[in-house]
């Protein structure tokens, strides 16, 4: 098991390895193998790369993010600018009910509300409003609603989990309530365990998922 120590520097090393992140301004501590990331990025983008390069650290069992966004001047929108440039992305770059999806902006923080059928138009939605410059933050209300058995989702989950070279299905357990699907288990790091929760998210109907696997 790596020490506290060990997994800092690794982290360290990593966010100062991803040329997607200026790791200049950005603080690591450790404790009991929960990572806090501070200091402050200059677009959320970056912010979303750290948090994505410190869990695919060996070692790092949970994360706490308190990184702040201090944008350029030169990057700095009117909430409404940047509604509208949201809105226009949706509509150029999500597949399926784009009408179903209305955007919000206050203080460069956007919320997205509404409908999809699917779990990926949701995260396509927030994956697209994120690279936009100016947002310093996302939150995704969208709903998902399909009309899916639960006997269905349990059995693509399970299926899916088999298939993926980085997990271990056996180890992973897969309940199913309505829409809501709970994982439990074990995983042996941060990334097999993530992947195990996209598969879950990936199946039709899934609303919402529950992700108690212990990393061992």
């Amino acid at each position: 098991m790596n020490s506290d120590a060990t997994i800092r520097d690794n982290v360290i090393a990593e966010l100062d390895f991803d040329p997607k992140i200026d790791a200049a301004a950005i603080g690591v501590t450790v404790h009991d193998g929960i990572v806090t990331l501070s200091g402050h990025v200059p677009n959320y983008m970056q912010k979303m790369a750290a948090e994505t390069a410190t869990r695919r650290v060996k070692g790092v069992k949970g994360l706490a993010q308190e990184i702040e966004i201090r944008l350029p001047a030169q990057a700095s929108h009117s909430d409404e600018d940047l509604a509208e440039r949201a809105s226009r992305l949706l509509n150029w770059t999500i597949a399926g009910p784009k009408d179903g999806v209305k955007v919000k902006v206050e203080k460069g923080w956007i919320t997205l509300a509404g409908d999809a059928l699917w779990a990926y138009q949701r995260q396509d939605a927030e994956n697209a409003v994120r690279r936009l410059e100016g947002v310093i933050g996302v939150t995704n209300l969208i709903n998902v609603h399909s009309n899916v058995l639960a006997a269905d989702v349990k059995g693509s989950i399970k299926r899916a989990l088999h298939r993926y070279a980085d997990i271990e299905a056996g180890r992973i357990d897969v309940a199913v309530d309505g829409t809501k699907v709970t994982l439990t288990g074990k995983a042996d790091t941060w990334s097999e365990r993530r992947a195990a929760e996209q598969a879950a998210w990936s199946a039709a109907g899934v609303t919402q998922v529950v992700d108690n696997i212990l990393l061992s």
